[in-house]
């Protein structure tokens, strides 16, 4: 059984080296070291405008050339949970999850995020991992997300 201690211990690690490429080398380098770190294909992030979600940058695990998808219309996503509550989740299968029954149709069925807020605690954006395919995330991959997601705004208001 892990402790709380050893989960603790590599996010801090994770955290660490993401904050330091993120500032070294930028949004697309720090996310790949995030989706490394997950069996989910896709990490990405983007911004809550109105009733779209807007990509601002994306990874896929398959193919580097990608590094944005199209904006879809924020009920048609998970993020649309975070946007109305603030709070970090993970779904290891959406199709059977009761507490998302909007996505039951959706070809993303795996899904962890967390919400970007800007200085004034209003949700800008989402940080989050997906897959048309079912993952199990790991114990330590939302804390993880929610880390990263509270050091992203400086880094993506601009962009």
């Amino acid at each position: 059984m892990q402790t709380q201690t050893q989960v603790n211990e590599p996010v801090a690690a994770d955290l660490a080296e993401f904050s330091d490429l993120l500032r070294q080398r930028g949004l697309l380098e720090a996310m790949r070291l995030l989706n490394a770190r997950t069996s989910h294909r896709y990490t990405g992030v983007f911004r809550f405008d109105g009733e779209m979600l807007r990509c601002v940058a994306l990874v896929d695990k398959w193919d580097a050339s990608v590094t944005c998808r199209d904006d879809v219309p924020l009920d048609k996503a998970y993020c649309a949970h975070l946007h109305r509550t603030g709070e970090a989740v993970r779904v290891d299968y959406g199709p059977t999850d009761a507490r998302f029954p909007w996505m039951q149709q959706s070809p993303f069925v795996s899904y962890c995020g967390a919400v970007i807020s800007d200085p004034h605690g209003e949700h800008w954006g989402a940080l989050c991992h997906f897959d048309v395919a079912r993952c199990e995330a790991l114990g330590a991959e939302l804390p993880l997300v929610v880390g990263a997601a509270s050091l992203l705004y400086p880094s993506v208001v601009a962009i």
